[in-house]
């Protein structure tokens, strides 16, 4: 009856030689939208590999609440595979390698999908040509934290401390290219101080080094500090916004310490290898958009200094190539190579 519909509708177009060959193009597409359907209801048949960077950073975070979620929607484990270094790129790599079926994801962010193209002459992926993007996750502010013997109490007098400390201060980030570095940077820029950076090999190793003062300050997440910050063990400056950020209200935001411009964040999102099926894409953003829309979930984000930001393939998609153009202009003009 589908054929007939399209073939009366379509006859005598000079796109179709002959009403049978549409009714048979017809048939071959029904067949494999059919197939392609099979394969989202029977997805997934098997555990789940999500890669993610270094143990305790914010990507890891991100990681593991995801994962929950589906291994407790689907009912099929969700298996977090951490693998830290160079920001996230060596797990990013891994990723666009595997094989595009469903069963190996991977986390995204700046670092690895909006500034590594122009800090590596050559990188092993194209971050839009060799991912599918599925959805944004989470979103933290970016905090300027300083280790408790650092003998400032707000953002103006650690500019003050800063040009004024002979030898500089050195702060760390979870590595070339990430989004702490680019927040570093950036406010170098911004204030004229002269931070050293020291990059380590993931959020985690960074917050540690400035735990056990290694490092005088660092530019992470609010996710990635919030735990040691309600401790005590590091001090929040600023969070670099025109804002405060809502999960972490009790940090100022750099406009209110008198350096308007001084703005960024990180997000997260999730991935899957190109060629992907369309249809398993589908559904796993399905899955994870009521995941991050659940109460439940936004207020554990909350807790942990993170916001739910869930959105359509396509959403994430022009958000992805906003990044991308965003960050080269800031990139290029800084002259910021990777370490």
């Amino acid at each position: 009856e589908i054929g007939r519909a399209m073939t009366s509708a379509l006859r005598g177009s000079s796109l179709i030689p002959h009403p049978s060959s549409l009714v048979r193009w017809i048939v071959a597409v029904c067949i494999a939208l059919s197939s392609a359907i099979g394969v989202a209801q029977e997805y997934p048949s098997r555990p789940i590999r999500l890669i993610s960077g270094s143990p305790g950073s914010t990507s890891d975070f991100a990681a593991r609440f995801i994962a929950q979620k589906l291994t407790e929607r689907w009912g099929q484990q969700v298996v977090v595979d951490n693998r830290p270094g160079a920001g996230g790129i060596i797990g990013t790599e891994i990723a666009a390698a595997a094989v595009p079926d469903g069963y190996t994801l991977t986390v995204g962010h700046i670092g690895t999908h909006a500034a590594a193209q122009f800090l590596f002459k050559k990188l092993a992926y194209d971050p839009i040509k060799d991912f599918a993007p599925i959805s944004l996750m989470t979103n933290s502010g970016i905090a300027l934290a300083v280790h408790p013997s650092v003998p400032v109490k707000d953002l103006k007098e650690f500019v003050a401390y800063a040009k004024a400390k002979a030898g500089g201060i050195n702060y760390g980030s979870a590595g070339g290219g990430t989004s702490s570095q680019l927040s570093g940077e950036l406010f170098n820029q911004m204030t004229g101080a002269k931070l050293v950076h020291i990059p380590y090999k993931g959020a985690g190793f960074a917050l540690t080094a400035l735990v056990s003062g290694e490092t005088q300050a660092a530019f992470l997440s609010t996710t990635t500090i919030a735990v040691q910050a309600r401790a005590g063990k590091v001090r929040p400056l600023a969070v670099l916004s025109a804002k405060r950020f809502s999960a972490s209200p009790e940090i100022p935001s750099a406009v209110e310490a008198g350096f308007p411009g001084l703005d960024s964040s990180v997000w997260f999102g999730l991935f899957a290898p190109a060629k992907t099926p369309k249809a398993i894409v589908t559904k796993i953003n399905q899955e994870v958009v009521a995941a991050l829309q659940l109460p439940e979930a936004r207020a554990a984000l909350l807790a942990q200094g993170a916001e739910s930001v869930p959105t359509t393939p396509e959403e994430f998609d022009r958000f992805l190539k906003s990044e991308i153009a965003k960050w080269g202009k800031v990139i290029k003009a800084a002259g910021i190579q990777a370490n």
